[in-house]
């Protein structure tokens, strides 16, 4: 249960991480279960039953007939005119007409870049100056549609990313070979602590020093395009439920660095992985590396990494929470289509933890760590992942096709087109180009590859077979039991 209380918000860093990878509870002050007050005074709906006077819903006339999710759904068709002046009708959408998702959305839609951030959607669309609260008390509001999201932007993340237990915890090594790799842990998650040290990057990059040094340079942040300055205020003074995560394919371009075994090159892809199979597309590869940068909260909800690609992600700066199953698990709040073509998680990164976090824990192939800045996490291809950031921090990726799972990534260029992402328009079939590239460099690995996935299919077939066989020989069995919903005519055996 969530109770509203008063704490002290802080800025861009996030608590405290101990060397063994948790955030160290003793230090936090607060109740991890408790929040701040809303400071438009809108509380839970459950809390109504408390009170003794009128509601602020009772005013809402004819639209008190709809309930609080309908009625966000009709302010979504309105115009920032129309929204501010459906709140002045009472204090109910009056609130409602402060709900910054709504003016996001506006924003977006609307808007270019922004000359600032002004701490709120709101504020930055229609230009109020930074810091503006309302004066508008709504102490007699109750909704559960204007408080949650308030809520789950304040919900403390160490409750979730402490007392991981012993058997869900990932593996940690300082260093692993490739040999090592390749036998024994291309498919399960884990992480290096003694890597990425000699990147030149790491220990020159943070955050202060890229505003100082990229701050009029453009950067992809999910549905925008912000100069780093102005992504710099949003992490720094937002409320955000799920905060805007910069994530951009084109930083090495933006920012003129060298990627690879090259001469001055910022940073390498660790020596463990072995060779990248994918390199053999060269220019037509499809993106691959990215620069991640976040606020605390920000992250990623459940998702598998695109075309079968196992990746690796190295911390720079501050700390990040990955909660992780197998490709074949049934992650709860996860919904998939038959095909798995479209994955459906209808939950924010806090709303999933405060309602399956600790059911999934404890579920059989659940793997959980915090991968800390000078740390690199592996994530093995077809495995779910979410990841949230425990406080500001950046990151590296880089997606990648090890050996070992080359059938795999076949598998899906073949088997799943429609799902293949990130090539360029111009290639039409990129199965038959990584075919082909692989024939000319590593023949006998690609026809270990076939060879592998020749055996899958008989596995499958053969199980198929099995079943139906099971089936036949059930009917076929005239003294055997049998179960079925027949009609309200047949005889019950």
């Amino acid at each position: 249960m969530l109770f509203a209380k008063d704490f002290s918000r802080g800025g861009v860093s996030g608590g405290p991480i101990t060397n063994g990878g948790e955030l160290d509870m003793s230090t936090i002050s607060m109740s991890s279960d408790s929040i701040p007050i809303h400071p438009m005074g809108i509380k839970p709906l459950g809390n109504q039953y408390f009170v003794s006077g009128p509601t602020a819903r009772q005013s809402l006339a004819l639209f008190g007939r709809l309930p609080d999710e309908m009625i966000l759904q009709i302010l979504e068709y309105l115009d920032a005119r129309s929204l501010k002046d459906f709140g002045f009708t009472c204090h109910f959408l009056y609130a409602f007409s402060q709900v910054d998702e709504l003016w996001k959305t506006l924003y977006l839609e609307t808007s270019s870049r922004p000359l600032a951030w002004k701490g709120s959607w709101r504020s930055t669309h229609l230009k109020t100056p930074a810091g503006w609260r309302s004066g508008i008390d709504c102490n007699n509001v109750f909704s559960d549609v204007m408080h949650r999201p308030f809520a789950c932007a304040h919900v403390a993340l160490a409750k979730y990313s402490s007392g991981i237990p012993r058997e869900n915890q990932i593996a940690r090594f300082e260093q692993l070979s490739y040999d090592d790799f390749a036998q024994n842990w291309s498919s399960k998650p884990f992480i290096l602590t003694a890597c990425i040290q000699r990147w030149p990057v790491y220990g020159d990059w943070d955050i202060k020093e890229l505003e100082r040094r990229f701050s009029n340079v453009e950067f992809r942040a999910e549905a925008v395009d912000w100069p780093f300055s102005v992504y710099h205020e949003y992490m720094s003074n937002n409320e955000d439920e799920s905060p805007l995560y910069l994530f951009d394919k084109g930083f090495a371009e933006k920012m003129n660095i060298q990627v690879g075994h090259v001469t001055d090159a910022a940073y390498w892809p660790p020596e463990c992985f072995g060779p990248d199979l994918f390199e053999l597309l060269g220019e037509e590869r499809p993106a691959h590396r990215w620069l991640i940068i976040g606020p605390k909260r920000s992250g990623s909800t459940f998702h598998k990494d695109p075309n079968a690609t196992s990746a690796w992600n190295a911390v720079l700066e501050g700390s990040k929470y990955w909660i992780m199953f197998p490709p074949t698990a049934q992650v709860p709040g996860v919904y998939v289509s038959e095909d798995s073509s479209e994955v459906t998680s209808p939950f924010s990164i806090a709303e999933w933890l405060l309602e399956f976090h600790a059911e999934a824990r404890a579920l059989p192939g659940c793997v959980e760590g915090v991968c800390k800045a000078g740390e690199i996490l592996h994530v093995p291809s077809g495995w779910w992942h979410l990841v949230v950031n425990l406080e500001a921090g950046i990151a590296l990726t880089q997606n990648f096709v090890p050996k070992s799972h080359l059938a795999d990534v076949l598998s899906f260029l073949k088997d799943k087109p429609d799902q293949v992402t990130g090539f360029k328009r111009n290639i039409e079939s990129p199965y038959n180009l990584f075919v082909e590239r692989l024939r000319n460099r590593y023949p006998q690995l690609l026809d270990s590859a076939f060879d592998e996935l020749e055996r899958r299919s008989q596995t499958k077939k053969r199980k198929w077979e099995e079943t139906v066989g099971v089936e036949t020989d059930a009917k076929d069995n005239d003294g055997g039991f049998s179960f079925g919903f027949g009609g309200d005519d047949e005889e019950i055996p």
